[in-house]
């Protein structure tokens, strides 16, 4: 009987790299971020198929519609002193014609207002006739005035914006504007981040080296260029060994909009940590200080916040203004009465900032003065102070709580998205120690 000999071949893998653990780590981390690059981008995008009716069955066939006329465009920037009627006499309007367009734009929007400095698109058919023309008002609508027949149509429509859905992530080396920068992002970021963890980081007493941070944010762009950030959607900081996260989320049912821990919490607390920006503490709460200028031991009560002259002031928290004026040593000074027994002082103002008075409301974050040195100080600063219940506290020490968590019956629904975000920062969170382990063995 012959012996039948089985002969067993390794194959080669079809894509030998990928057997080698190194670059089955790179090809995963590069799979995992394209799928989530597709997924956020998706949550951004309209969804076309929505606009669709349920039965499509029903719907009747659209009629033929003639192409669009081609236009030529002429874009004009209006110069100081120029009225709308001199720009329509140079696309040969007659004053009649002129006064007839503005009577029945008036009712939309009143022309006398256009702005110099800003540009109005002219669109001509190709016989060189006046068809429209558009003027941007402000950052979110434009006039669009259109000739039909003899008469003039005018709406007001939103800035056609595209956005676009961006991640960066970095390290703190000196300040958290000068890290966003060198991201290629401007100042305007890094105040919109500030702003969402200011209740609970303040953001030039508590940065440390060797913080992190990781921001999903929005960016708007106009024919091409970009305009302005739009709503930062989730954010990771940590700051000192702790880690604090943002979500963003509007209620369907309200539109309202907050941030929220991913368990629901308030990011906002009753009180901002600091009522100014960015400033420096020269002095803190003290039961026994020396008085710089009376050069005798007293209590000081108060937060010194160092500051340029005009540098704005806010608000820490929503309530009513029971004083404004001059108040001795204490110079230029604002008080603010909260809820639940507290009360917020402001002192050694350059002056108060439009509308502040006694008796108005305010909201925490809202300015309400400028830094100053009236009274006796020996250089621009801010004295501040808070109150309960009638007795002195130290803002730095005390604990603050959270205020309007997320509604419970919309917990599920805001997990689910906040879920995205998470994953987004756990995938970020790998590949800088991947990166970073890998360049150490270089």
């Amino acid at each position: 009987m012959k012996r039948i000999h089985f002969r067993i071949e390794r194959r080669k893998p079809r894509f030998p790299l990928l057997s080698q653990p190194f670059f089955l780590l790179i090809y995963i981390v590069i799979c995992l971020g394209i799928f989530l690059i597709i997924n956020l981008s998706r949550e951004r995008m309209t969804d076309i198929s929505s606009l669709k009716l349920a039965k499509e069955e029903n719907i009747p066939p659209l009629p033929e519609t003639p192409p669009h006329p081609v236009l030529q465009k002429k874009e004009i920037t209006i110069q100081k002193g120029q009225t709308i009627s001199d720009i329509l006499t140079e696309f040969g309007f007659s004053p009649q014609e002129i006064f007839s367009l503005r009577q029945q734009v008036k009712p939309t929007y009143d022309l006398a207002r256009i702005i110099a400095g800003k540009k109005i698109k002219f669109y001509l058919n190709d016989q060189g006739q006046f068809h429209s023309f558009e003027y941007t008002i402000d950052d979110q609508q434009f006039l669009r005035v259109r000739k039909e027949n003899e008469s003039y149509q005018a709406k007001l429509l939103p800035l056609p914006y595209k956005i676009q859905v961006k991640t960066i992530f970095g390290q703190i080396e000196e300040n958290l504007i000068d890290s966003i920068n060198n991201q290629g992002e401007n100042d305007l970021l890094a105040l919109a981040l500030a702003e969402i963890f200011a209740w609970d980081i303040d953001f030039y007493l508590d940065l440390r080296r060797g913080d992190t941070y990781k921001i999903i944010f929005e960016k708007k762009f106009l024919d091409g260029n970009f305009v302005n950030y739009g709503s930062i959607l989730a954010a990771e900081f940590t700051n000192q060994g702790r880690t604090y996260q943002a979500f963003r989320y509007s209620y369907p049912d309200t539109g309202e909009t907050d941030y929220f821990t991913y368990e629901g919490q308030s990011l906002r607390k009753e009180f901002l940590k600091s009522p100014i920006k960015f400033a420096r503490i020269t002095s803190r709460f003290s039961y026994n200080r020396l008085h710089p200028i009376r050069k005798v031991y007293r209590p000081h009560y108060g937060v010194d916040y160092a500051a340029k002259v005009g540098t704005p002031v806010q608000a820490t928290a929503e309530g009513q203004v029971t004083f404004v004026g001059w108040n001795g040593g204490a110079g230029r000074m604002i008080r603010i009465r909260h809820k639940n027994g507290y009360e917020t002082l402001y002192l050694h103002l350059r002056d108060f900032a439009p509308g502040i008075r006694r008796g108005a409301q305010v909201k925490g974050g809202q300015v309400i003065g400028y830094v100053g040195a009236s009274g006796e100080a020996t250089g621009p600063h801010l004295d501040y102070r808070i109150k309960y219940r009638g007795k002195y506290i130290n803002p730095l020490a005390w604990r603050f709580k959270p205020v309007h968590p997320l509604r419970p019956e919309y917990l599920k629904n805001f997990q689910q998205k906040a879920q995205k975000y998470r994953f987004c920062f756990q995938i970020t969170d790998f590949f800088s120690h991947f990166l970073t382990n890998a360049l150490l063995l270089l």
